[in-house]
């Protein structure tokens, strides 16, 4: 019998669900996740269908972050070009033209906790837990930080970032790092009703919006006008969705 994958991804209904299956280890991101997150990644990316993605851990936790044991055989120049790698599927998951909603149960640290800002909602179970423990054990995290300083305001990222503390689920809430918190046991049927939700509205709409958003957060023009034009002239859906509305409101 062929071994599970170590990332899974599945999709139904305009909704994919991209698991880290590491549960042994806390999914923590050695050299063989991070090449099948970099190939999911490529699949998802070409799934003109999905709509919205779910990125969640399997077992304990969302993402442990490094992992510690192949950290301490990996040399300097080594593990900066892992970093770049982990920095580049952050950056990916954030571009995707999907929505996409971290489903955050148990720990999500360091790198895990980078993997969950990069999405563009995070919905966590009361027994999450987030942190960034590089501080402690001597250096800096090694990518992530000007999206942690866009996802939460300055003095609770510098908390986070120098400190090293670890932040329950409510506490990441009232700052901002996470939208929703749930139950445990209702954390993937709240996570797939905000999904099916979402994947309701036309896909034009969504990803046109996600690229305004990011053209903002850069610092350039959101050129929103140009971008609700290009929908409706690019967007069959948009423009029945229109007229739909207005047949509504007339009756």
């Amino acid at each position: 019998m062929a071994p599970d994958p170590i990332v899974e991804v599945d999709a139904q209904d305009g909704v994919a669900w991209l698991r880290l299956n590491r549960p042994e280890a806390l999914n923590a991101l050695n050299r063989p996740l991070t090449s099948a997150l970099e190939e999911a990644l490529e699949r998802v990316a070409a799934m003109d269908e999905v709509r919205v993605l779910v990125v969640a851990g399997r077992g304990r936790a969302f993402c442990a972050g490094n992992d510690i044991k192949e950290m301490q055989t990996v040399a300097p120049d080594e593990a900066e070009a892992l970093a770049r790698r982990h920095a580049a599927i952050v950056q990916r998951f954030s571009s995707l033209p999907q929505v996409t909603i971290a489903a955050v149960d148990g720990y999500a640290l360091g790198g895990g906790l980078m993997l969950a800002i990069a999405q563009d909602l995070r919905v966590a179970s009361d027994r999450a837990r987030f942190g960034l423990p590089e501080v402690t054990l001597g250096f800096p995290p090694a990518y992530g930080i000007a999206r942690l300083l866009d996802v939460v305001a300055g003095g609770h990222a510098r908390d986070l970032l120098l400190t090293g503390r670890t932040l329950h689920a409510t506490e990441a809430l009232r700052i901002g790092l996470v939208n929703r918190v749930v139950a445990p046991p209702t954390l993937e049927a709240s996570v797939t009703s905000l999904a099916a939700e979402i994947a309701r509205s036309p896909r034009s709409g969504l990803s046109a919006t996600k690229e305004i958003v990011a053209a903002i957060r850069s610092g350039g023009p959101g050129r929103e006008a140009e971008g609700y034009a290009a929908a409706l002239r690019t967007s069959p859906a948009a423009r029945e969705r229109i007229r739909q509305f207005a047949s509504r409101k007339k009756k």
